[in-house]
């Protein structure tokens, strides 16, 4: 029980001293299974070469001390690279002492010493050639290390070599065999023909658990390595998830739900026409790109969908169609100041006033006829007046000004009122009969103006008259 207790803290000790170096994937294992020691090593050292020491390597029969149980214990950390560091602890029983006895190396005897009870307790510093070797599930190693002996009574330190092999059936599960040289500080009998603590082989085989690696979104791909460490994920990608499966991680997908190629940031493209659906105004549609993915089947720069014609080109102003000419005039409605009305480029789409058409307007007009000294109409006049409204009325952007004048008769200033309300008459006829005020005016000129001599009667009834003028 007192070198078990030595064992135990040896073992604590050991880890306590591993336990703050640098991890990587699973930086911690366990291996348990069975040891043999052999202690023919010790018994042909005299005047022995290297050949005697392995000459009966594997003689399982005759020289290995095997106890049927779990015996003996490994706890190791990776620190870092190919590294690892560990201790293990053993225990046996030496019911096989093979021992020299003649001036032969090879004089040896093997005898039962009284099964003495074997301990042990090494520190091991381990490194592995699985990279160099390139097969993941074959794990060959070489370590070296010292500790302590302890054999009945006796005790000694050794220094150790030796090699190893795990085979790995998974990531984390192996199974693990080793061969260890140990070599004691002492190794010969003390004098009195007690044993001392001999050199030997020990051999191990066992089971090896590998864990401590982190994995928090459980993708198998541990946190260190994982660049989504929270989120299960791909290994091409590091880690990180690619939720519809286009080859293009979520983090880097416009559109993460949605499959879609490597051109348009993992979006789809329905249509085909370049323009990922998000974008496209006409998802199902081929169009342009400058229209936001619609077609432009008339090419006039407007997209179909909001095309008012789509199969006749039209500008935008006109919601893609053609301006109309409703008066066929070649002057469009749009800039056509009389679009129901055919006129001239030049009259901006107006009917242009001639000189025949302000002839008959005035010749209209010098037969109105109004009651003596007042600006009411004389009935007969009336005809007249409507003839005046239906030219007018096929000039409707031209502006006309109305001029009233009258003979000598009769004070000035009476006969210069009478002049302005007569044609202020007219004028107020016309705009009752559907002509736009705006483009009418009035003036009276009273007498100041004769056509012919107030000396006459005829003279007369000329100069009281109604003129019409075109106001351009």
């Amino acid at each position: 029980m007192k070198h078990l207790n030595k064992l135990f803290v040896s073992m604590m000790m050991v880890a306590g001293l591993s336990a703050n170096a640098q991890s990587s994937d699973n930086p911690w294992a366990i291996s348990f299974g069975a040891n043999a020691v052999d202690t023919r090593t010790s018994a042909g050292m005299r005047d022995a070469n290297i050949k005697d020491h392995f000459s009966q390597f594997f003689n399982v029969k005759e020289n290995w001390n095997i106890i049927p149980s779990v015996s003996y214990l490994t706890v190791s950390r990776n620190v870092g690279g190919n590294f690892s560091v560990g201790v293990t602890g053993s225990v046996n029983k030496i019911t096989k002492w093979v021992d020299w006895v003649g001036p032969s190396a090879n004089s040896v005897v093997t005898y039962n010493p009284g099964d003495l009870m074997y301990y042990s307790a090494d520190g091991t510093i381990k490194y592995s050639l699985k990279n160099l070797i390139g097969i993941k599930w074959f794990d060959p190693s070489v370590h070296i290390g010292g500790g302590y002996t302890w054999l009945d009574k006796q005790s000694a330190g050794n220094a150790n070599a030796g090699a190893g092999l795990t085979l790995w059936f998974t990531e984390q599960v192996g199974l693990s065999l080793s061969s260890t040289y140990k070599k004691a500080f002492t190794d010969r009998t003390d004098g009195t023909g007690a044993l001392d603590v001999p050199s030997v082989f020990q051999h191990m085989a066992g089971l090896t658990f590998q864990f401590g690696g982190k994995d928090t979104d459980g993708d198998g791909i541990y946190d260190k390595d994982d660049a989504c460490p929270d989120v299960a994920g791909l290994k091409e990608f590091q880690g990180c998830p690619d939720t519809d499966g286009d080859g293009i991680q979520d983090k880097d997908d416009a559109c993460p739900e949605v499959a879609g190629p490597k051109e348009l940031n993992g979006c789809p493209d329905t249509d085909g026409d370049g323009i990922a659906d998000k974008d496209d105004a006409c998802p199902e549609v081929a169009g342009l790109a400058n229209l936001q993915g619609c077609p432009d089947a008339d090419g006039d720069g407007v997209a179909d969908n909001k095309d008012k014609c789509p199969t006749v080109a039209g500008p935008r102003e006109n919601g893609g169609c053609p301006w109309p000419d409703t008066d066929g005039d070649s002057v469009l409605d749009k800039d056509d100041q009389c679009p129901d009305v055919k006129g001239t480029v030049a009259n901006n789409g107006c009917p242009e006033v001639s000189e025949d058409v302000m002839k008959k307007l005035n010749d209209y007009a010098k037969t109105i006829l109004f009651d003596t000294n007042k600006a009411s109409f004389q009935e007969r006049t009336y005809p007249v007046l409507q003839a005046m409204v239906a030219i007018l009325k096929e000039y409707p952007s031209s502006k006309f000004s109305i001029e009233g004048h009258t003979d000598s008769d009769g004070k000035d200033a009476a006969n210069q009122k009478l002049s302005e309300t007569r044609a202020a008459a007219v004028v107020t006829y016309l705009v009752e009969n559907g002509i736009d005020a705006s483009r009418l005016s009035s003036i009276g000129f009273g007498e100041s103006k004769p056509i012919a001599s107030n000396k006459t009667k005829a003279g007369k009834a000329q100069n009281r008259r109604v003129e019409v003028k075109l106001v351009k």
